[in-house]
Order: C-alpha cells, then structure tokens, then sequence
C-alpha cells in the first residue's frame, strides 16, 4: 500500500463485501477512497499535531461549523409564532434541519423526528413515552452488549418506576459471545415472547465494536405476538444508532426500527443534540415526554383541554437549541461534501436537496475507509505479546474502534501515557458497563482507540506502536503538553454562506 507523507492511502474495497439485509444499505463493495489530506483541512486539531483516536466518544467539530455557529448570531431569533423577519428567517432554518437530518437516516420526512440534547435523552423519550402503556407482566428485553442508556432507563422503569403504580415488568438482558463479542441471537430468541412489549439492542457496540445483525432482531421482536395498543401483534424495536449512525448507512425503513436514537456530537458537531427517529403513527399516538411551551397547540389550552402541536413539534417542549439543529443539519451536508469532494463543496450552505443515492455513496466511503483504518489497527494490536482484544477480529464485522487490556496494565495508565506520547485514546467502562462485568474485568475498565474519516494509516501505526512500547515497559517519546494543548490559527474556513 502506498502512503504518503500525511499516512493517506489509496483505500483498497473492503476485505469482505455483500449484501446485508439489515437496514444498513449494501455495504461498501470497492468504494471509492477519500481524499483524507483534503479533508484534514477542515479541520483544526492536525495543525497542534493531535493523534485523535478517541472518536467514539466525541468526534472532531469542523471549522466550518464552528464558523457556522458564530455567524449565525447576528440573526438569532427565537422561533415559531414570531412576527419579525429575524424569526421568521431562523424559523425556516430550524425546521429546514429537520428536513436534513430526516433524510440522513431514510425517515419519510420531518414529523418522524424528534430532537433532544443527546442519546440518552432520546432513549429516556421512549421510555417515558410508553410508561403508561406497560402492563403488569409485560417484560422488556435488552442486551448485556448495551451502553449505560439502553440498559439503566429499563431498570429504572422496571425496578424503581412501574413497581410503586403496583405493576411489575421484567427486564430482561440477552447474552453475547465473550470471544467473539456477538449478540447471542438464540439466548436474545428465549428471552422474546408473547408478553414482550419492547425489544432493545445496540446498532454497533461502544466497547465491542460489534454490529449486530440488526434483520435478524427485527424478525425476533416482530415475531413475538405481543399486542400493542394499536392493534399490531408484534414487539417494537428501538436501536441505538449512536455508534451506527456516523459510519454506516442507515435506512429505517429497511431496517424497519419502531425507534432509532443517535447523537451529532460523534458526527462533527461541535455540541450535543440528539436525535429521536420513530415511526410517525407510534409519535401521533404516544404521550409526549415533556410538556409546555411549543408543543403545545397554538390558544389550545384551557380549563378542561390541552391539545398537542402536529409532529414533530409535540416533541419539542419549550424555546429549543435552535442553533444546535441547525449546525447538526449542517454537519450532514457537512459530511456528505468531506466523502464525495472536500475540495468543491457542494451540499453545506445550500438548499441543494439531500438525495438517498448521495447519502448512501457517501457513508459507503466512510465506512471502507474506518474499516481499512480497523483493520490496520487490529493487525497491528494483535502482535503485541500478551494483548487482549476485545470483539470480533475481523474489521468487516465490527466498527471503527478497538478496545483492549495489556497484561498487568492499568487501562486508565496507558490511557495516561499514550496521551503524553500524543495519543488521544480513552479508558474506564465507556459506559458499557454489563458488558465489562460480564467478561469479569476488575476493574471493569478497557483502554480504547477509536477512528473516523480524518485519520490516517500513519496514525494508526503511531497509535499503535505507542501501545507496544507500554506493553514491553518502555516509555514511548513525549509530546510536549503545549503542542498537544494548543493549536495554531492557521485553519481559516470561510465565512459561511447560510443566511438567515
């Protein structure tokens, strides 16, 4: 493989191609490579020399968008029911961001999303929504594989919420593979049944890298004859896209999810919004999660009546972070532009619609090039003497990330000294606690790499023979704290062309 001075490389097609019938699109079969040198000029982190392998948790905020935020405030207005061109300009802006962030994930159209501060958020939106929907003896079945916010709402709701209006409902938790790091799609089958209301599971794990076979799932929950209150005999499905989302192609109608829940903080944006995707008829008939403000239907409010605002704006209680929905419907044009031509952007700052094929094109790209940047890494990881590597071992089955443990190794110290060796990585649960406990981890800590489309096989090959330095108790160089700190100004995107 060639690579030059910056580590970019020609990508090859995927080790693995194919179709998979998970609502996650064909996958990247000979995708055309990214123009990675390109596209580290919108971003500001490569002129302080940043080794930025911590993108699971929060990826890297463009200039652009950072310029985007500072622009838009001389016009900021708040929006809906204003009089002023100011509002009524913001207003078509902030409800033009739904339309973006709509077509991201193949949703029929605005009134199907709903917008919240971040993943979580999201998630704890369903589980309020169907509170009072929970019959005593239903369950809800989830995952040991689950981030803290797709497992600690359904205790919550089953432990300390439904038992004191006296009923009881069941959480319960599906195994995966300890070596293999997959979902146990027969264990996950045992726990479904007729009294399953609602089916959880991760798109793609923050600890495991794993994805599973979502279609399969979906078969499982539509399966189970439970009886919802709009007459469907099936379980619904709630994913959590949050590490799916920002390298994949989703499409929810395929992948046919009753609930699909992701963040842009780990899509380029600067800040956390969150984003709930739900089928229109489940928002039309569900109680909203909070009350007051805009979802509320204009003078509809008296003595003995409250009618809701049309969709999606029942969801959206009170004044919203309105420049936040813009920057993140942003950072989707963003990033469709950064994968088809960093160099002549064509969707960011545009009304230019936002097509499927484009869509598709683009996280296809992305999602060979985080492979080909996995792969690399767990090549590379797995000379190491001694190493545990979490989750499966090929990159095509798995996300851009790799979490491990050396032997006799603290995580969080080699977290510590790959960062004074310039590595961003992460260590601790990540939030995916069960799944840490359930491979008997003590603590229950792993140390993690994880990539996205701006960084190279040159990084990864840093990363990674940082870590081998550590394993063999060598220290590897310093990086001055000053040059990991700071950052030159050199980065001047240019003024951005929205307007409102």
């Amino acid at each position: 493989m060639k690579v030059d001075e910056l580590g970019t490389a020609e990508a090859p097609g995927p080790r693995h191609a194919g179709q998979r019938a998970s609502g996650m699109g064909r996958e990247p079969v000979n995708a055309v490579p990214l123009d990675v040198r390109a596209i580290r000029r919108h971003f500001v982190f490569p002129e302080a020399g940043r080794v930025v392998t911590n993108n699971a948790a929060s990826t890297q905020p463009a200039a652009e968008l950072l310029e985007l935020y500072r622009s838009l405030g001389p016009g900021y207005e708040n929006v809906h029911r204003g009089q002023s061109a100011a509002s009524q300009a913001m207003t078509w802006a902030f409800e033009e961001s739904y339309d973006t962030i709509a077509r991201l994930v193949g949703a029929p159209g605005r009134e199907c999303i709903a917008l919240y501060r971040n993943t979580t958020e999201a998630i704890n939106a369903v589980m309020y929504a169907l509170l009072t929907e929970f019959c005593d003896g239903d369950n809800v079945v989830t995952t040991l594989m689950e981030h803290n916010s797709n497992y600690v709402p359904w205790y919550g709701m089953c432990r300390e919420i439904l038992p004191r209006f006296g009923r009881r409902v069941e959480c319960r938790l599906a195994r995966f593979d300890p070596v293999t790091g997959e979902l146990d799609l027969a264990h996950l089958a045992s726990l479904i049944d007729a009294r399953t209301k609602l089916v959880c599971v991760t798109g793609a794990s923050n600890f495991l890298g794993t994805r599973p076979d979502l279609a399969a799932v979906r078969a499982l929950a539509g399966a189970s004859g439970y009886v919802q209150p709009t007459g469907e005999r099936r379980s619904y499905l709630l994913v959590d896209g949050a590490q799916l989302v920002p390298g994949s192609f989703v499409d929810v109608r395929t992948l046919d999810a009753d609930f699909l829940a992701f963040s842009f903080h780990k899509l380029l944006a600067p800040f956390g919004v969150g984003v709930l995707y739900a089928k229109q008829h489940l928002l039309e008939a569900s109680l909203p999660f909070l009350y007051g403000g805009d979802m509320i239907a204009e003078g509809r409010v008296l003595p003995d009546l409250v009618e809701y605002n049309c969709l999606p704006w029942k969801y959206a209680a009170g004044t919203p972070n309105i420049l936040g929905a813009i920057v993140s419907a942003q950072a989707v044009r963003l990033l469709l532009d950064l994968a088809l031509s960093p160099r002549r952007p064509v969707y960011f700052g545009t009304g230019r619609p936002v097509g499927r094929a484009a869509v598709q094109d683009a996280m296809s790209r992305i999602t060979a090039w985080n492979r080909q940047l996995t792969a690399r890494a767990l090549d590379g990881l797995a000379a190491i003497p001694g190493i545990t590597i979490y989750g499966p071992r090929e990159a095509a089955r798995r996300t851009s990330l790799v979490a491990f443990n050396l032997p006799g190794r603290d995580p969080v110290a080699v977290a510590e000294a790959l960062d004074r060796a310039g590595i961003e990585a992460r260590a601790g649960c990540h939030c995916a606690t069960l799944a840490h406990h359930s491979l008997g981890l003590d603590p229950p800590a792993s140390c993690r790499l994880s990539f996205y489309l701006y960084n190279t096989p040159a990084e990864v090959d840093q990363a990674v023979a940082a870590v081998a330095a550590i394993a063999t108790g060598h220290h590897p160089p310093t990086v001055p704290w000053y040059r990991r700190l700071t950052s030159p100004a050199r980065c001047r995107p240019a003024r951005s062309p929205i307007r409102v």
